[in-house]
């Protein structure tokens, strides 16, 4: 079991300072990038769209992810910063939010689209995911992760699914998987034998969705369906040592799925075994 850590008062100035001016600085180039580089359409009066209905909730996924992983190095960071650790969770964890939220107002412009009460719920849950746990356990033990592989989905939409990797790995919902990661051990006695390096992970995908709604994916002769998956997973942050290269690099990596088998179902196939999935 992780132990809980020092509470301290002592709050080390120089990395507060350094940390608010770094946050500071690139938080405001985020969003004059995105402004000025992300949303060159049309801009209309600030408006709402309701999008939970399509692609079969993947997106969202995609928030409470993102979220959740922005709120837990807000957390970290803090810390580092020598914050006392309750305010250090509950500042850190409104991370997520704070970085999500001007991107639904950005949307909110859009002609084509809007904010997103989902997108918004999404992100707040993802945020408050982190928070729950560290208040609760002072360490994550429930770990969202994602994994990707390409699809042939894309090729038939490039300029909404992406046209080349890296535009894939982020729109093409597809190719996409959402895990949550158990740290299995944590939740047994310090004398269990199971291995602490062992996770067992369940993931969330789908199939078929080259339009965002579903009436103009059916014309287009697709069949959008959800899949479900169990498979085992390593807990990385079991190997962590004295190296901070090291341990920094497994943070990072934490938030990948590595590649395992892996049992999926689905209603179109059933029950079938993937040899390495990722």
């Amino acid at each position: 079991m992780a132990q809980a850590p020092v509470d301290t008062s002592s709050v080390n100035k120089k990395r507060l300072l350094v940390l608010g001016s770094t946050f500071t600085a690139g938080y405001a180039t985020m969003l004059v990038t995105l402004n000025k580089a992300w949303y060159t359409d049309e801009r209309t009066n600030f408006h709402w769209f309701n999008d939970n209905h399509e692609w079969k909730q993947m997106d969202k996924a995609g928030h409470f992810w993102s979220a959740f992983h922005q709120s837990r190095a807000g957390i970290d960071m803090l810390r580092w910063a020598g914050l006392p650790e309750k305010k250090a969770v509950l500042y850190g964890g409104l991370t997520g939010i704070l970085l999500q939220t001007p991107i639904e107002i950005f949307d909110g412009y859009q002609a084509d689209y809007g904010a997103s009460v989902g997108d918004l719920v999404a992100n707040t849950v993802g945020a408050a995911a982190v928070t729950a746990q560290e208040l609760a356990w002072q360490e994550v033990r429930i770990m969202p992760k994602f994994s990707f592989q390409t699809t042939n989905y894309a090729r038939m939409r490039p300029n909404v699914l992406g046209s080349n990797l890296g535009e894939r790995a982020l729109k093409d919902y597809n190719g996409q998987t959402y895990w949550l990661s158990v740290n299995v051990s944590s939740f047994l006695k310090e004398e269990s034998k199971y291995p602490k390096w062992l996770n067992i992970a369940a993931g969330y995908g789908a199939q078929e969705m080259v339009y965002n709604d579903p009436e103009a994916n059916a014309a287009a002769g697709l069949e959008a369906y959800r899949q479900y998956y169990l498979s085992p997973d390593l807990n990385l942050m079991h190997f962590k040592g004295k190296s901070k290269v090291w341990n920094t690099a497994l943070y990072v990596l934490s938030i990948i799925k590595i590649p395992a088998p892996a049992l999926e179902y689905n209603r179109k196939d059933g029950v079938k075994l993937h040899p390495l999935y990722f």
